[in-house]
């Protein structure tokens, strides 16, 4: 991924998948006033009260009507959820990592930004529905700390040697001409006998919502248990031979856009989404050769509050682009400001564009054409288009290659680290 996309909008990769519904009704049901213990981590108390407001934040992010009788259904995965984030937050303690408050604000103002929040819209929107801001803080913190804690522990060994990338390529060499499905997925855990029936349960419950409208990569965002929950569950393009023997033999007989039942799978349960299919190679796809012009404020956005000196900057911006008329006035508007940015990211694949708004807004852009202020926390940036072609598909990047390697391997992590901090840990449910 090119170095313009992973700034323009730098937390919404992790959070582009957190949205909230316009019908939901924030009176239906209040968090209990006396809050009773659900479940203890080491010494560390999960209340009634934590459960009930995460559970709302999955009700009202999808449109569901938290009735009493919903939330209680909710109540007993949305439990083991918060089990297994007060592991990573212990962990992150641990290894004494930090968050820090910008990178956090710079989640949520991604999240209004990608909801067509104004700055600071979401805080009131959570608390009128009855749920506590720190609900998400807490959520979003330790997303964002569980990362760090991954790449801690793979160190050196995250980054593909180039035998890992011949060996990714060769491989990939091998596949063209075969089918792949683009996937999207929640899984449900079971992690002991008794929690069989409370997880199919729940699963049947978040496919019913997914059946009625709600958008998976919300569900998968809030509530999956897989590490691709931090993108929505978008599995990305895989082949039958890479899937469990079990989703394989379902996908291969759904039709793109259809919902899957319960998986059972070794873990859990398992639901997928086919949203699209294609054999590698004979796809076509879109690059496109832009420049950008990127701004630091002479101090960040605190608080997802655009103030009076990122307004100049983002207006003086807007001005002088105003007056550029090709991608060569870009360059030079960029050097400018110093090249703080590279003005040429090299070629972008439209359809590897992460988040969807940023693809969206690339794809309306004539050549020659500027874009809208790209708005983060530390600077601003503005787009121009200078040439798009469709060309046949072929092998992926480098940087995407190593991309990939990259998230098996962090993937792979994820799981086996959790599944040791369950083992070693002391964990009472009531």
């Amino acid at each position: 991924m090119k170095y313009v996309l992973r700034v323009a909008l730098a937390a919404s990769v992790c959070f582009s998948g957190v949205a909230f519904a316009q019908t939901a009704s924030p009176t239906t049901y209040t968090t209990p006033d006396t809050a009773s213990i659900a479940a203890v981590v080491n010494g560390q108390v999960i209340t009634t009260q934590d459960v009930y407001s995460r559970a709302r934040l999955l009700a009202v992010s999808t449109g569901m009507n938290p009735t009493p009788e919903a939330l209680k259904r909710l109540a007993p995965q949305v439990t083991k959820q918060l089990i297994d984030q007060t592991l990573q937050m212990q962990e992150i303690a641990n290894r004494n990592i930090t968050v820090s408050d910008a990178d956090v604000v710079s989640a949520i103002s991604h999240i209004e930004q990608g909801n067509n929040m104004p700055a600071g819209g979401l805080r009131p929107r959570l608390e009128a529905a009855g749920i506590p801001f720190a609900t998400l803080l807490a959520q979003i913190r330790t997303q964002l700390g569980w990362q760090k804690v991954l790449h801690q522990v793979l160190g050196p060994g995250l980054q593909p040697t180039p035998g890992d990338m011949n060996a990714e390529k060769k491989a990939l060499k091998a596949e063209l001409g075969s089918t792949q499905y683009r996937l999207g997925e929640i899984f449900v855990p079971v992690t002991d006998p008794s929690d069989e029936q409370p997880a199919k349960n729940f699963a049947n419950t978040v496919i019913g919502q997914l059946r009625s409208g709600a958008p998976f990569p919300i569900i998968a965002a809030q509530f999956s248990q897989a590490p691709t929950a931090l993108r929505g569950g978008d599995l990305g393009y895989v082949q039958l031979s890479q899937l469990d023997q079990a989703v394989a033999a379902t996908v291969k007989e759904m039709p793109p856009g259809a919902i899957s039942n319960p998986i059972r799978v070794p873990g859990g349960y398992e639901i997928v989404q086919l949203m699209d299919k294609h054999n590698i190679g004979s796809q076509m796809q879109t690059m496109l050769s832009i420049r950008q012009v990127f701004v630091p404020y002479p101090t960040p956005i605190t608080n997802g509050q655009v103030g009076p000196a990122q307004a100049a900057v983002i207006n003086q911006l807007v001005a002088k682009t105003h007056q550029a008329h090709s991608c060569d006035d870009m360059t030079a508007l960029n050097a400018s400001y110093g090249n703080v940015r590279p003005a040429n990211p090299g070629p972008v694949n439209l359809a590897t564009v992460t988040p969807p708004a940023f693809q969206q807004i690339l794809a309306k852009l004539a050549p020659n054409q500027t874009s809208v202020p790209l708005v983060a926390q530390d600077g601003v940036s503005v787009v121009m288009l200078c040439s798009s072609q469709q060309q046949a598909a072929t092998l992926p990047s480098d940087d995407e290659i190593a991309n990939i390697i990259i998230e098996r391997r962090v993937e792979l992590e994820s799981q086996q680290l959790l599944d040791d901090l369950r083992h070693r840990s002391m964990i009472t449910q009531n």
